[in-house]
């Protein structure tokens, strides 16, 4: 019994490392194909070209919150105490209102880039499948990865996969 179970032991290591030689592995480095992706550029450029005019307005709301308060201070004492409490008061709404703009445009801009990554990532999760399957490996490894051999990185064939992918 011992040698039927020593024998079927060794058939199965036998087995494994015959089929281990035939493996085809491969390491994609995620994060560096994402950094030069082209269509990581031009997300980027949609994202500046969309939320550019908010923050401009953003920008001038501050500036005209910096002016009122300077105006406060600067003229503080020759105003009425109406006047004073007014200026005061609208200052302080001004703050709100630019306030909450602020956390709506921080809100929409995450989501807006959120999705663009997303959409990057299934590009990038296309590319790495067609040459998976065009060139037959066998595991594709992206994340967790210590150690890789250059003859197994395949980062630079995905980035030119992605360069030839329509938008």
């Amino acid at each position: 019994m011992k040698t039927k179970i020593a024998l079927f032991l060794g058939l199965m290591f036998v087995a494994n490392v015959s089929y281990a030689d035939d493996l085809k592995i491969g390491f994609v480095n995620i994060p560096a194909v994402l950094e030069k992706a082209p269509q990581a550029e031009k997300a980027k450029k949609r994202l500046e070209q969309k939320f550019s005019p908010r923050d401009k307005q953003l920008v001038a709301q501050g500036k005209e919150i910096q002016s009122m308060e300077e105006k406060l201070t600067k003229d503080a004492s020759v105003m009425s105490a109406s006047e004073k409490a007014n200026l005061e008061k609208e200052i302080q709404n001004k703050k709100r209102d630019a306030k909450r703009s602020q956390q709506e445009f921080s809100e929409d801009f995450n989501a807006s880039r959120n999705e663009e990554l997303g959409k990057l990532q299934r590009r990038i999760v296309e590319a790495v499948r067609a040459i998976a399957k065009d060139e037959e490996y066998d595991l594709l490894l992206t994340e967790g990865v210590i150690y890789a051999k250059e003859q197994i990185d395949i980062t630079a064939q995905v980035q030119k996969k992605l360069a030839t992918m329509p938008e």
